[in-house]
């Protein structure tokens, strides 16, 4: 009963952080403004916690725990990636609060970053949050300005396919 709802209002994702939400057109990254990974928003962070911004498993996080990848239970695969180019810094800035594999609830403490670290290290915090599979979505609606860790809205979105 609760999916036929959910199929109805569409499939919200709550911010995963909390700041300042703009266009991925904005983003820095040309892999990312452009859309080759996937589309969705971007988060300038402004606290150091980042939180599961949908109910499902944690597929993916790179050794340097600068990106993770979640798959939703609606079978949306969903990237949180922490900044720019901060791959370059091997991990330093990120604590990792989850596991691949595990089961994660909407609003779940999934990593800790260090902002101010990873500003000293001169990489930008803009932080891409892309659904990779988007052609299965039709996006109704994207928050822009400010967004709070798991009380915000980021994204609302129809599934396609």
């Amino acid at each position: 009963m609760f999916n036929f709802f959910n199929k109805l209002k569409g499939i919200e994702i709550i911010s995963p952080m909390t700041g300042e939400a703009i266009d991925l057109s904005q983003v820095p990254d040309p892999v990312f403004s452009e859309k080759m990974v996937g589309d969705g928003i971007a988060i300038i962070p402004t606290e150091n916690r980042v939180v599961a911004p949908c109910d499902g498993k944690i597929v993916q996080i790179f050794p340097t725990n600068h990106a993770i990848g979640i798959e939703t239970t609606t079978g949306l695969d969903l990237l949180i990636h922490i900044g720019i180019d901060t791959v370059d810094l091997k991990g330093e800035g990120f604590k990792r609060l989850v596991e691949e594999g595990d089961t994660v609830k909407m609003g779940d403490p999934i990593l800790e970053i260090d902002i101010k670290r990873i500003q000293e290290l001169g990489k930008p915090l803009t932080s891409p949050v892309v659904i990779t599979n988007a052609d299965e979505v039709e996006f109704k609606s994207r928050a822009t300005g400010k967004v709070e860790a798991g009380k915000s809205i980021a994204m609302n979105i129809k599934k396609t396919k």
